[in-house]
Formats: C-alpha cells, sequence, structure tokens
C-alpha cells in the first residue's frame, strides 16, 4: 500500500506540470488575437500598414468643437511602388490640411495629396509632413478616439481609430481632492 501510495504522488508530480502548462497553449489560445492599442491606432490596406496612430496632446488637455488637431502616424509603404494618401476624412472633423515641405521645399500651403514611398516610411506630423483635422465637430479629450478613414492612390481606403493624445511628460497636478469631506 505504501509502495502504491509512493508511486501515485511520484506520478502525479511528474505529470503536474505538463497539464498545467497545456491550458493556455494551442491554436486559439486569448493572447494569441489581442493587439496592444498603447500607443496609438494601427491598420493595414494593401502594402500600406499605419502604426501608432494618435492626434498631438491638446494644450490645455481638451480639444474643443471647431479646435483643429495635429495627426501623429507612421506609414510605412512594403510594396514595390510609390503610393499616394490621397484623401483623409472621418465623422468627427469637418476637413483636412496636408503639408508636404518635401514635395516642395517652399510648400507652407496645404496640398491634397502625400507620397508614399516604396519600401520607405513617413512620418506625419514629426517634423516632416504633416496633416491636420481641421474643426472637430464635438469636444474630446485623452483616452478618446476619432475615426479616420484614409485613402491612398493605389492600396485603398481604411478606417482607424486616432487617439487623442496624451502629454509627453508629466503635468502639475492640481489641488488635492478630500474624499472625507472634512474641511
Amino acid at each position: 500500500m505504501n509502495r502504491v501510495l509512493r508511486t501515485a504522488t511520484v506520478g502525479a508530480l511528474l505529470l503536474s506540470p505538463v497539464l498545467l502548462t497545456s491550458c493556455s497553449a494551442g491554436q486559439i489560445a486569448q493572447t494569441a488575437t489581442q493587439d496592444r492599442d498603447i500607443r496609438g491606432g494601427q491598420a493595414d490596406v494593401g502594402d500600406i500598414h499605419l502604426r501608432t496612430a494618435s492626434t498631438a496632446y491638446p494644450t490645455d488637455g481638451l480639444f474643443e468643437a471647431g479646435d483643429d488637431a495635429r495627426l501623429l502616424v507612421a506609414i510605412a509603404n512594403s510594396g514595390p511602388t510609390d503610393d499616394v494618401l490621397t484623401d483623409v476624412s472621418g465623422p468627427g472633423f469637418e476637413s483636412v490640411e496636408i503639408v508636404d515641405p518635401e514635395a516642395d521645399p517652399s510648400a507652407t500651403e496645404p496640398t491634397t495629396a502625400l507620397t508614399i514611398p516604396a519600401g520607405g516610411n513617413v512620418y506625419v506630423g514629426d517634423g516632416g509632413p504633416s496633416v491636420t483635422l481641421v474643426g472637430l465637430t464635438e469636444d474630446v479629450t485623452p483616452g478618446r478616439s476619432l475615426e479616420v478613414t484614409m485613402t491612398f492612390e493605389n492600396a485603398g481606403e481604411v478606417t482607424l481609430p486616432v487617439l487623442v493624445g496624451t502629454p509627453s511628460l508629466d503635468l502639475p497636478r492640481g489641488e488635492e481632492f478630500d474624499f472625507h469631506g472634512e474641511e
């Protein structure tokens, strides 16, 4: 009896790691299909890959209706030919202004297109080309998103969430709140 109990215990101890580790393995594990959206929206259409789509942080912590928001997004073209961003639209803003100083170094006026070179990247809003969402239709704060549709000449159309930016540095805190109601 003692020998049977000892054999059963050793067998259980040897098999328990195998049984415990197999719980989350497989083709349909929950973590296999999740994308973390920490830094901004992302989408793919054809050979175009959009990453970290967000707006700049609103100066006062709030974009009010009617304000403009600068778009920040990395656009990669993995295809063999150049593609052109021909339109940016969405229900949360009235129009868009695109400025591409690389197409014309003296360009300060809006244009209607932005070239994404074959096998290259374009970082919109980071010292190069800029896209401004003009005339927001409602108040938006950090933590919310705007639905933006981008149309490319070759790749087609894609809609993605553009997160309202968070501050890039620590902001001073306001007066602390007294949860106990003491004065």
